[in-house]
C-alpha cells in the first residue's frame, strides 16, 4: 500500500472528532478563527501527543487529499495535518492558516 492509502486507512479506521468548528475562535488566541472544521483522529496519536489533526472542507469526500507538515517554533514540535473534503481553495486557505510567525506549514497534495 501506497503511503496515500495507509492514511485513507486510517481516517477510515478511527472516528474524526470535530472539536473546533468551522467559524470558532482557537482556545488560546481569539483572534485565530478556524476556516473549515478542525479536528483529530479519535484514539490515534500525532506529533503532540494527542490525536492525529485533521482538518474538512465543505466537500462530501473522506479521500485524504493533503497534508500539512508543521513546524511550531512556540511549541518546539512537528506534527501533520490530515485534509480531507476540501476544494483546492480550501486547501490552500488551510495552508495558509499554518503559515504564521511561529509556525510554518509544507503543504504536499495527493497526485
Amino acid at each position: 500500500m501506497s503511503f496515500w492509502t495507509h492514511l485513507d486507512t486510517l481516517v477510515s479506521q478511527h472516528r474524526i472528532i470535530i472539536d473546533r468548528p468551522k467559524g470558532t475562535a482557537h482556545p488560546r488566541y481569539p483572534d485565530s478563527i478556524y476556516p473549515y472544521d478542525y479536528g483529530y483522529l479519535e484514539n490515534t496519536t500525532g506529533g503532540d501527543g494527542h490525536g492525529i489533526d485533521i482538518w474538512r472542507g465543505s466537500q462530501p469526500t473522506e479521500t485524504v487529499q493533503a497534508i500539512i507538515c508543521t513546524i511550531d517554533l512556540q511549541k518546539a514540535n512537528n506534527e501533520i495535518k490530515i485534509i480531507i473534503g476540501c476544494a483546492p481553495e480550501e486547501i490552500n486557505t488551510i495552508h495558509s492558516y499554518h503559515c504564521t510567525f511561529d509556525q510554518q506549514g509544507l503543504l504536499i497534495r495527493r497526485t
